[in-house]
């Protein structure tokens, strides 16, 4: 029986993969990593490897930027001769970038098995390039590892056989309770020059194409963030289509923060945790931090129209509140009055989905 294959291909995915990899080693699955190249930010990227302590990727394709479709097509043809070659038992794929559809559908028309980690999340928005991968994903997979108790119910109103969907947890949680401690050992804030009397900052991310390649829309969360930097200093560690958007109406980078918005270069993953950690508040539309702040028990205010992962809002910490700039500062302000939304954990985010899943696998490819 062949190897199974782990797929990386962007940042959010490298979370999720680091500790299957180490749960998978102590089954005694063979395995390879393969690496896209879809995050094409080499340097970056190897910060993240090395914060995560994964093992240097068997395959790298360096498949690069480009259009959705360019980029999925180059993966598709480069990773299907890695299929032949190597054979594998399994493919597993996770999260919802392009790199997760491209590599599924691949093994999928070779007659391999593909397990899909973090299956079942809907936004039920298919404007979001995110969610056509995720729905196309699921449906080609024969293993559905569900985070959660919405994305099981998801995938069995689609029509999903019970016996495909596993409920192990949200692996993200794994990363994060396995580095926090690091994490916060980085000291970031304070070497940022942050208020270190207590949680006195806030963090911004943004990079949804629906923020931040439309200018009225991105024009208008900068106002609230500008409004909200009036009452406490925020940290915006800019991602790069973001800053290619910023520089047509520029925020002003500088040194340290004051009563305002530091604009700073990304972080790994080390530094960026430690960073969310400390924090009074975040802003993002990123999903996984809507996570990560739930887990950590910090207000998230989720600027987007809606999320697929509801549970940080039913159980979480996290408000979802669109991109008027009104809301934007009116939930700011009753966080920061003392309203925060107090949430708990979800059941299985306990750091072992990762062992979860790699007893399902074994019992898949090694029997």
């Amino acid at each position: 029986m062949g190897a199974v294959i782990n797929v990386v291909g962007a940042r959010p995915n490298f979370m999720k993969i680091a500790p299957l990899v180490r749960a998978l080693s102590g089954v005694g699955v063979d395995q390879l990593l393969v690496h896209t190249g879809q995050h094409y930010d080499e340097a970056m990227s190897r910060i993240f490897f090395e914060d995560l302590q994964m093992p240097t990727p068997d395959v790298y394709l360096g498949v690069g930027s480009g259009s959705h479709a360019e980029q999925t097509a180059r993966v598709m043809i480069d990773f299907e001769k890695v299929c032949l070659e190597h054979k594998p038992a399994m493919v597993i794929v996770v999260g919802d970038v392009n790199s997760t559809i491209a590599c599924a559908l691949v093994a999928a028309k070779l007659g391999i098995r593909v397990a899909h980690v973090e299956a079942g999340l809907r936004s039920f928005d298919r404007r979001m390039p995110e969610e056509i991968n995720r729905v196309l994903t699921d449906r080609i997979s024969d293993f559905l590892f569900t985070p959660s108790e919405d994305a099981d119910l998801n995938l069995l109103k689609e029509g999903f056989a019970p016996e495909h969907i596993f409920r192990v947890g949200n692996i993200m949680i794994d990363s994060l309770y396995s580095h926090v401690g690091r994490a916060r050992a980085t000291k970031i804030a304070e070497r940022l020059g942050l208020p270190s009397d207590g949680r006195k900052y806030g963090v911004v991310t943004l990079h949804r194409p629906s923020n931040v390649d439309d200018p009225e829309v991105l024009r208008g969360i900068v106002s609230a963030l500008n409004t909200v930097s009036q009452k406490i200093p925020l940290v915006f560690p800019v991602h790069p289509r973001t800053r290619g958007s910023l520089a047509r109406f520029p925020l002003t980078p500088y040194e340290g923060v004051g009563r305002g918005i530091a604009v700073i270069e990304p972080l790994g993953y080390l530094e960026f945790l430690g960073l969310v950690s400390g924090s009074a508040i975040v802003l993002t539309d990123s999903g996984g931090l809507q996570e990560e702040t739930t887990a950590l028990g910090i207000p998230c205010l989720t600027l987007r129209e809606n999320t697929e992962r509801p549970i940080t809002v039913e159980e979480g910490t996290n408000q979802v509140v669109g991109t008027n700039p009104e809301d934007i500062v009116a939930a700011a302000n009753s966080v920061l009055a003392g309203n925060n939304k107090f949430g708990r954990i979800p059941a299985l985010w306990d750091g072992k989905t990762a062992l979860r899943i790699a007893d399902i696998v074994a019992a898949a490819v090694l029997r």
